[in-house]
C-alpha cells in the first residue's frame, strides 16, 4: 500500500532560506537552511530556492509551497518587487515547477504567516483576524470575514507603512513618521545606534531598558508607534483579535503591554480589542506556505491535526 503524499515548504528570507517537508499528518519529517545568496544577484537567489526544493522532495511529494517578501502576485507566482532581494518580476513558482514537475505555490510571507495563524493558532476560532509580523520590517496578514485579504492587486497588508508621526522620522520607503521607521527591529537597531549605544538586534535594546535610558525611550516610542498603528486598523477593519508575530515577539510582555496600553489609550469610545502573541514562533510563514501546498495537491485537512 503507497503512503499518502507529503509537502514540502519554503521560506525565502532575506538572510535565511528555510524549507521543511512535512507528511500528510502535517508531522515535520525533515528541514533545511540555507543563507541567502541575495548578494549575489536574483539568479543566485532562485537558484537557492530551486536547490532547498528539490534537496527536500521525494517520489510521493504531491506539492511545493513557497513564501517570500515583496509585492508578491500570488496567482501568477511571481514575485514583482522584492528590493532586498534584488528580485522584480521573477516567477520564482515557475522556476521551481520548470524543475520538479509537480504543483508550486507562492503566497507572501505574512499573508502565509496569517493563513498558519488563522488554521493553526490563535486565530482558530475568529472571523476577523489581524496578524501583524515584526521582524526587521513590518507587514500585516489580514482575515475578514473568515477569508484573507489580498487587495485589488495582491498588496494589502503594508502595515509598516501607516503613517503614526507626519513629521517624524524618515522612512526607507521614502515617507515621514511610517511605524516601521520606530518599531521594525532595523529601525530600532539603527536608532540605537544613534545615541552611541551598541546593539546588534531588538534583543539588545529589550534587554539595556532597564539600565540605558536611551534604550527604555526608543522602546516607549517603538510600542507607543506600534499601538498609534493599531489603532487606525481597529477603527477600519474591527478585528476580533489583534495577533503579534515575528522575532520581535521574543520580548513577550515587555512588548504586548506597552502596545496593550497605547492602543486602548487612542481608543476613546470603544475596547480595544485582544492583543496576544503568536504561539507559532518563526515557523509561522513556512506552515502557511505547507498549507497553500496542501490546497493545490487537494489535501484541505492538512495540518489540522496538529491545531
Amino acid at each position: 500500500m503507497s503512503r499518502p503524499a507529503d509537502v514540502v515548504a519554503v521560506d525565502l528570507g532575506g538572510t535565511t532560506i528555510k524549507a521543511a517537508r512535512f507528511d500528510a499528518q502535517g508531522v515535520t519529517e525533515e528541514t533545511l537552511r540555507l543563507a541567502t545568496p541575495s548578494s549575489q544577484g536574483p539568479q543566485a537567489v532562485v537558484a537557492a530556492v530551486v536547490r532547498a526544493a528539490t534537496a527536500l522532495v521525494r517520489a510521493r511529494t504531491a506539492a511545493v509551497g513557497l513564501c517570500a517578501p515583496g509585492l508578491i502576485d500570488a496567482r501568477a507566482g511571481v514575485v514583482r518587487y522584492a528590493a532586498n532581494l534584488g528580485l522584480r518580476d521573477t516567477s520564482l513558482a515557475a522556476a521551481v515547477a520548470d524543475k520538479l514537475r509537480i504543483p508550486v505555490t507562492l503566497e507572501h510571507d505574512v499573508r502565509a504567516a496569517c493563513l498558519a495563524e488563522q488554521r493553526l493558532g490563535l486565530g482558530a476560532d475568529v472571523q476577523d483576524l489581524l496578524v501583524v509580523v515584526l521582524g526587521t520590517g513590518i507587514a500585516a496578514g489580514i482575515v475578514s470575514n473568515g477569508r484573507l485579504v489580498e487587495g485589488a492587486h495582491g498588496f494589502a497588508g503594508e502595515f509598516g507603512h501607516i503613517p503614526v508621526h507626519p513629521d517624524g522620522e524618515l522612512c526607507a520607503c521614502g515617507q515621514h513618521g511610517c511605524v516601521e521607521a520606530y518599531a521594525a527591529a532595523g529601525a530600532l537597531v539603527r536608532r540605537y545606534r544613534r545615541t552611541g549605544g551598541t546593539a546588534d538586534n531588538a534583543a539588545d535594546i529589550t534587554a539595556q531598558r532597564d539600565t540605558d535610558p536611551e534604550a527604555a525611550r526608543l522602546w516607549a516610542e517603538g510600542t507607543d508607534a506600534l499601538g498609534r498603528a493599531l489603532v487606525t486598523a481597529t477603527v477600519l477593519l474591527d478585528p476580533q483579535r489583534i495577533v503579534l508575530a515575528g522575532g520581535m515577539t521574543a520580548a513577550g510582555d515587555a512588548l504586548a503591554e506597552p502596545v496593550r496600553h497605547s492602543l486602548q489609550s487612542g481608543l476613546a469610545w470603544r475596547t480595544a480589542p485582544a492583543v496576544d502573541i503568536s504561539p507559532l514562533g518563526a515557523d509561522a510563514g513556512l506552515l502557511g506556505a505547507a498549507l497553500r501546498a496542501a490546497e493545490a495537491a487537494g489535501a484541505r485537512s492538512f495540518l489540522r491535526s496538529t491545531c
